[in-house]
């Protein structure tokens, strides 16, 4: 590929722009660029002592013995001890069964997607309706853990609805969580014992 030969009239402004342009640094003859500073040599008698450290060994002012593992309770055991504060009369008939549901809803097989958000409208529509017990079921949920490094939890739905019923829009409205009683599903659903309406 042969290269094209500039035109004159291209080299003529070439020229008037080259007689117009100015450095943007411009050399001064003999210039010589600076030394770097002399680094700063301090009186050795100004400079602090070191301070000596003591001999010590890690964990020397530790208190107490060495913490063995912390396992985290299981689920059942977890929401057994919230403690109790509804009427003890009828927290005791309700975890006897004795008490029916007014309302139920089924999440047994949702997504985590579909539902949370069920899980609130219900609770949302229960507690405007004047509802008081109702029931929530999740299913006890297969194992799925494969044996890995980490563990997977048995029953995801049936861990998180606690949780969700714990938070916000729903705290407000909720008095009481427990497992149900095997009659209504056991440890695959829950009491949900709203508050009144104010």
């Amino acid at each position: 590929m042969s290269r094209r030969r500039i035109k004159p009239e291209e080299l003529e402004l070439w020229q008037q722009v080259a007689r117009t342009a100015q450095r943007l640094r411009p050399e001064t003859p003999g210039r010589v660029s600076p030394l770097p500073p002399e680094p700063m040599i301090r009186n050795p008698r100004s400079a602090p002592p070191t301070p000596r450290l003591e001999d010590f060994q890690i964990g020397q002012r530790a208190l107490g013995t060495p913490p063995t593992h912390d396992l985290l309770p299981g689920l059942s055991e977890r929401v057994a001890t919230v403690p109790v504060q509804m009427d003890k009369k009828a927290f005791q008939r309700m975890k006897r069964g004795k008490l029916l549901p007014e309302a139920k809803i089924d999440l047994h097989g949702m997504t985590m997607d579909r539902a949370h958000p069920a899980l609130t409208g219900f609770i949302l529509r229960s507690h405007a309706a004047g509802l008081r017990l109702v029931l929530v079921v999740t299913g006890k949920g297969k194992d799925r853990d494969t044996g890995g490094p980490i563990p997977v939890r048995h029953g995801v739905l049936r861990h998180n609805v606690p949780q969700w019923l714990r938070m916000p829009p729903l705290a407000p409205l909720v008095l009481q969580i427990t497992e149900a009683h095997l009659k209504h599903g056991g440890g695959g659903a829950y009491y949900v014992y709203l508050r009144r309406q104010k």
